[in-house]
C-alpha cells in the first residue's frame, strides 16, 4: 500500500533511506557485491591519479559504477525468484542466468574500457 503524503522532500528522504537499506542488505548478504565494492575501491584511486583525460577518467569511474549497479539488480532478481519458491522452475533459472549474464557483460565492459584506456597510456 502506498503511504500518504509521500511527496516533495519527504519522499526524497524516504527513498534515500530505502536505498541505504538496500545497500546495507547487499553488503550483508551478497559476497559478489562486497568483492566488487572492494575491487572498485582499489581501482578508483588508479582512475583518479592516472595521466588520462577527464573523459577517460569519467569512463573508468563510470564502468566501476555500472558493475555495482548491475550486481545490485542481479541480487534483486535472485531475491525475488527465491522468494517465489524453492522448487526448480525453468523460468526461474532462466531469470537468474540472464541476470548473471548482465553482471558478466558489465565486468567485460569494465575490463575492455580499462584495458583500452590504460593500455594506450602505459603499455
Amino acid at each position: 500500500m502506498k503511504p500518504e503524503n509521500n511527496h516533495g522532500i519527504k519522499r526524497v528522504f524516504r527513498a534515500t533511506g530505502f536505498s541505504m537499506k538496500g545497500l546495507k542488505a547487499a553488503w550483508a548478504h551478497e559476497a559478489a557485491f562486497r568483492q566488487e565494492v572492494v575491487l572498485a575501491l582499489l581501482m578508483l584511486p588508479i582512475a583518479l591519479v592516472a595521466d588520462i583525460t577527464t573523459i577517460e577518467r569519467l569512463l573508468l569511474i563510470l564502468t566501476l559504477f555500472i558493475v555495482l549497479i548491475v550486481e545490485l539488480l542481479n541480487s534483486a532478481v535472485e531475491a525475488v525468484v527465491d522468494r517465489i519458491g524453492s522448487e526448480h522452475h525453468q523460468l526461474s533459472g532462466q531469470a537468474k542466468d540472464i541476470a548473471s549474464a548482465a553482471v558478466f557483460m558489465s565486468l567485460t565492459l569494465c575490463t575492455i574500457i580499462w584495458a583500452v584506456i590504460l593500455g594506450a597510456r602505459y603499455l
